[in-house]
């Protein structure tokens, strides 16, 4: 602060109230206490080598009595130094980069002020407090030591009296002036400063007063101690205020256009427009004409279509002259931002070395053929035909579990592209695929263009997940909104309602899952090519088992193949009595199960290796869970063997027919579907028809009621394929002729007698095969579904076509 006189001490000198927090005195103790310390300059000389203290940004002038807080170890050093001498004076030197943490020599200006140290405390985090009076100017001659502290050889630069000029009288004059005139329009200088300036009758001394107030830079500062001609430096000072009052003209200017112009709005905004106007003064560039620039070079940078390049700076525009509190600069910021981070023309290269991709497909995922077989198709007509050839739309079709969905997964690893997965479960509204209008609050594009976007390439795999599960309400229909997206003729200008211009899914290749197409809508359905996974048979699992899920189980617990170890009759159990699925999600449970027992007992017992087979494996699971068809060991009247396909796979059941004394009703039960029910009496029909060719009397059935059940009673049963067995089993009851054990049988049966091919033939032959079966009636156009069958299955088995129900009677009963 600058020094007061001392005859007027009622007056309170510059930054007291800073000082009484330093020291912690009142200001009656502290100003008694300088008026003891005070001291003379003019009467007491600088010593020819001094302490030094270099000084970060800021600068002392003659006349101040101000505090520091030291804490570099050669400041210190240089205080307590100062402390034992007589006088106790330093130097201090400002230095020139205020990033400097350890200054050299060549780092400090040339000239400072001598200071004495009037007080000193010490603080607890080691460093030190001094309150200083300046002194007069010093120039450095020379450094005499740079450790452990700083020691210069300096040559004291007093000021003396001048006598006073008509140009320092008017000087003087005008800086006083304009002093006062910015004590009254600025806001941060206080009114008693102006008491101390008009105190001050020496011109020298009347600048060094006045310069401390002003929120001058460094370098001004320092050029201000520099000046020892009076009336130079009372002329630089003057250029000087006249710029700070230049600037809080501006000021009042900017403070009175931004309250005219936003009123009552939020402070933040008019300290934010306060700034802008002062940097375009300064000719700098603020923050938001960057974030234009750096807007337009994204624009630029992105490679739009033309007519989509013009919308954008078109939207850029609009943003510039939103002001940045209107709700609308928040939307347009982030609609840029969307535009900027879609890749318009970015592609990934795709990989089309066809046996590296088989390659990897097979390395993922076992068996799939006619899957791998398409994807593999897809990449040899693109290479031949290049972008020329549209991206199919692949819908994969099957059971939970079967690999559906990390398939996609596969195919993109396959390609070398970008992967991205939709899960469409439960989505009920429209704008989930085609985005929200930006009108609305919290508007946001689609899941088909935020896909993208993350991915980060225009032609990614996209997997939507569960697409047969999509609903719809007041909302709308997502269903329907897909259709654009999923037509190849139409996705090459998608359109989505938060992005507003056309955007190119042709080159994305797009896979939905799903496990059922009865709940897909047609005119979606029409747009994907199905390919039906059937499940996995007992082999594919093991398969599956060893070489996927049981290495995968081992690493995440742990275990290696020294450890632990699974043969091939606990897979097989494993497979048989303790999952019933199409796919292998409960397989990969219970095998974790199996490691987690292992990892205990390797951890708990000390055991160096655990080894699972058919008996220790009740041991660790418990009983078996579910119990597969067998054969029946004997040949019985009324109970023909059925094969049936469920969301397990096949099995096989026995439909039991059993004639009472009755009035000829017919009676069905164990939970059968009206499908099942129509084709019982179907049968019953034509074997009524037959009783003749079977050798029985035509009035046979009268005076009975014919009871017909299909274990299990609680699981729910549907669909015409039981219509051959219960031929059968009906004939068989009736006629009184067993029916074989080893036969079983599958096929639509009409009024006629004629056989109706079925599905599932595979997973119904591998059943038959399990069950120890070793002859299969199957619907003579079904032939040719048994190439899909194992080698060794079709070998062991015998296989009798039929074309009406006749050949079903001869060939199975006794």
């Amino acid at each position: 602060m600058p020094r007061k006189a001392k005859k007027n001490p009622e007056m309170p000198p510059l930054g007291l109230d800073l000082l009484d927090d330093v020291f912690n005195k009142d200001q009656d103790a502290f100003l008694e206490e300088l008026e003891q310390l005070d001291g003379d300059w003019e009467e007491e000389a600088v010593p020819g080598t001094l302490p030094l203290i270099p000084i970060r940004d800021s600068v002392y002038f003659p006349g101040m009595i101000f505090p520091l807080t030291l804490g570099r170890e050669c400041s210190v050093r240089a205080v307590e130094v100062a402390q034992e001498g007589r006088p106790r004076m330093v130097a201090l030197i400002t230095q020139q980069d205020v990033q400097v943490e350890e200054p050299r020599p060549s780092d400090l200006y040339e000239m400072g002020i001598a200071a004495e140290v009037m007080q000193f405390t010490r603080i607890p985090d080691g460093m030190v407090r001094v309150l200083l009076e300046a002194g007069p100017r010093i120039r450095v001659k020379r450094f005499l030591q740079t450790a452990p502290y700083m020691r210069i050889e300096v040559e004291s630069l007093p000021l003396p009296p001048e006598p006073p000029t008509p140009e320092i009288e008017a000087l003087a004059r005008t800086v006083t002036n304009q002093f006062e005139r910015l004590v009254t329009d600025a806001k941060g200088i206080p009114p008693e400063a102006l008491v101390n300036v008009l105190s001050v009758d020496e011109p020298g001394r009347l600048a060094d007063t006045i310069i401390p107030y002003l929120a001058l830079r460094v370098e001004q500062k320092q050029s201000l101690l520099e000046t020892l001609n009076v009336a130079e430096r009372l002329d630089k000072l003057a250029t000087a205020l006249h710029e700070e009052s230049a600037i809080v003209e501006i000021q009042k200017d900017i403070r009175s256009r931004v309250e005219k112009e936003m009123g009552d709005h939020q402070r933040e905004f008019f300290l934010r427009e306060q700034l802008k106007a002062i940097q375009s003064e300064l000719g700098e560039a603020d923050e938001r004409t960057s974030e234009f620039l750096e807007y337009r070079e994204k624009i630029l940078a992105a490679k739009m279509p033309e007519e989509i390049e013009v919308r954008a700076f078109k939207e850029l525009e609009r943003f510039e002259k939103t002001p940045l509190v209107s709700p609308e600069a928040g939307v347009l910021r982030n609609y840029l931002d969307l535009m900027v981070a879609m890749p318009w023309s970015t592609l990934t290269e795709d990989r089309l070395d066809i046996i590296e991709a088989e390659r990897i497909l097979d390395e993922d995922h076992h068996g799939l053929p006619k899957v791998k077989e398409r994807i593999l198709e897809f990449l040899a007509v693109r290479k031949l035909a290049g972008e020329k050839l549209k991206a199919p739309i692949l819908c994969f079709v099957g059971p939970p579990g079967v690999g559906k969905t990390s398939l996609g997964r596969s195919v993109a690893r396959a390609l070398g592209r970008k992967f991205a997965r939709l899960s469409l479960g439960g989505v009920r509204d429209e704008a989930e695929i085609r985005g929200h209008r930006r009108t609305y609050v919290g508007a946001m594009p689609g899941r088909i263009l935020q896909a993208i976007r993350q991915s980060g390439s225009r032609n990614p795999v996209i997997v939507l997940d569960e697409i047969d599960k999509l609903g719809n309400d007041f909302r709308g229909d997502p269903s329907s909104a897909l259709l654009e997206a999923l037509d190849p003729e139409q996705n090459k200008e998608f359109s989505d309602h938060y992005l507003e211009v056309a955007f190119d899914l042709s080159q994305a290749l797009f896979i939905a899952t799903a496990n059922l197409l009865d709940t897909i809508p047609p005119a979606l359905r029409d747009r994907l090519e199905v390919i039906s996974f059937s499940g996995y048979i007992e082999a594919e699992k093991a398969a599956i088992a060893k070489n996927h899920l049981l290495p995968r189980q081992q690493e995440s617990h742990g275990l290696t193949n020294e450890t632990f170890q699974l043969d091939d009759t606990a897979l097989l159990r494993l497979i048989r009595e303790y999952t019933r699925e199409a796919g292998v999600r409960n397989l990969h449970r219970e095998i974790g199960s199996l490691c987690r027992k292992a990892a205990r007992k390797l951890a708990g017992d000390g055991t160096s290796q655990v080894t699972v087979d058919s008996e220790t494996l009740e041991t660790l699971l418990g009983m078996p869970r579910y119990d597969w068809g067998k054969m029946e060991e004997a040949d019985e009247i009324g109970a023909a063997t059925g094969l049936v396909y469920t969301e397990a796979g096949g099995d096989t059941i026995t439909i039991e027919v059993l004639p009472t004394r009755g009035e000829g009703k017919l009676t069905l039960t164990g939970q059968l579907g009206e499908v099942m029910r129509e084709s019982a009496q179907t049968a019953w029909t034509f074997v009524r028809s037959r009783l003749t060719t079977l050798g029985i009397a035509e009035d046979a059935d009268k005076g009975k009621d014919i009871h017909v059940h299909v274990p299990a009673g609680a699981v729910p049963k549907d669909g015409p394929s039981a219509g051959v067995t219960m031929v059968v089993a009906l004939a068989s009851a009736i006629s009184g002729r067993p029916v074989r054990c080893d036969v079983a049988m599958t096929g639509e049966i009409t009024l006629r007698g004629k056989v109706l091919p079925v599905g599932g033939i595979k997973e119904k032959v591998l059943a038959a095969h399990r069950s120890g079966i070793r002859i299969v009636l199957l619907p003579h156009e079904n032939e040719k579904d048994l190439d899909d069958l194992p080698g060794d299955v079709r070998s062991e088995l015998t296989f009798i076509f039929l074309r009406h129900a006749d050949d079903a009677l001869n060939a199975a009963l006794r």
